[in-house]
């Protein structure tokens, strides 16, 4: 920061403050944990020389405290792939199923939100297009904060639900699925050439769930990508302008996710396999009935307590992929 010059360009000099700050809050967290874990050892040698049932409680929960913290951290340090401190993109699209599968696209929807929220970061929806009579056709997020996209990239691939549907007047079992595609938001310094010519961009008029955010002009932006026949859009911002710049950017990120995947094979780290929406390609399965139990189907990680996974609790899902992939 002292060098002349640091300030020229202050995107640069903001980003790379934020990332020492980040690397000093790591270094400050392992000598706090360090100095907790020396005060209990210290409390359980007393206790050895004179028992305190008092002293023993606190004991026990200051390692279950202590426990929780070191799991949280561990989970930190597994992020150090070159995209996993960026912001995450997350698009959840239904299956076949109609009504019932664009239910579970807005039950996926909410579950997301809700971890986001947990974590701290901030959510922004990009792109809403809501179901005929329940749920969503589409909706793509913005995540943003540290290490974001690290967490979010154990999400990707077809998410199946089993429940006695609620729009079955005859109370029969159903099956749903729901894709959730996610891929880092890319900065300034990644350069991508789109050529204008291969472009087609459609104006429409922006809603929001329930109706909600309806504009009067034509501000909300759709973009296909010719030659791949990739498409995104932007409706969160008023100004047509900003919608375009905000579709861009999306597009940006999935031609640069296509290209590393033709010449690095990065499609596991970075976009998955891709896979139909149906039957025998899910990642993980969500059965309400005849039993309650969420099971990822490559880690094998699995818990019955379904209500707090639909609330955010995705942690032990995403620790247990990342572990994975270290392995």
């Amino acid at each position: 920061m002292s060098e002349p010059g640091f300030w020229d360009n202050s995107e640069k000099a903001q980003a790379l403050i934020n990332e020492t700050n980040v690397f000093k809050e790591k270094y400050q967290q392992f000598h706090e944990l360090a100095d907790e874990l020396e005060e209990l050892e210290i409390m359980n040698e007393l206790q050895q020389e004179e028992f305190d049932s008092d002293i023993q409680k606190e004991l026990e929960e200051q390692l279950l405290i202590l426990k929780d913290k070191l799991s949280i951290y561990e989970l930190s340090l597994l992020l150090n792939d070159p995209y996993d401190k960026n912001n995450a993109i997350i698009e959840l699209h239904p299956g076949a199923g109609g009504t019932e599968s664009q239910d579970w696209g807005s039950m996926l929807l909410r579950m997301y939100i809700r971890w986001a929220e947990n974590h701290g970061f901030k959510v922004e929806t990009l792109d809403y297009q809501s179901g005929d009579e329940a749920g969503i056709k589409s909706v793509t997020l913005l995540i943003s904060g540290y290490n974001a996209y690290g967490y979010l990239k154990s999400e990707k691939g077809v998410h199946r639900l089993v429940r006695i549907s609620p729009f079955d007047s005859a109370k029969r079992r159903h099956t749903s699925f729901c894709s959730v595609d996610v891929m880092p938001e890319l900065d300034e310094t990644i350069e991508v050439e789109i050529n204008s010519d291969d472009l087609k961009i459609d104006t429409y008029r922006a809603s929001g769930a329930g109706g909600q955010h309806i504009n009067k002009t034509e501000s909300a932006v759709r973009i296909t990508h010719l030659p791949t026949g990739t498409v995104v859009a932007s409706q969160a911002q008023r100004s047509q302008l900003k919608n375009r710049e905000q579709a861009m950017g999306m597009l940006k990120a999935k031609l640069y996710q296509l290209e590393m995947e033709k010449k690095a094979q990065e499609a596991a780290s970075l976009r998955g396999d891709q896979m139909e929406i149906g039957w025998g390609s899910q990642i993980r399965s969500y059965v309400f009935h005849p039993y309650s139990m969420v099971k990822d189907h490559r880690t094998n990680y699995e818990t019955g307590n379904v209500q707090a996974v639909m609330d955010g609790d995705l942690d032990g899902f995403i620790d247990s992929y990342l572990k994975m992939q270290l392995k």
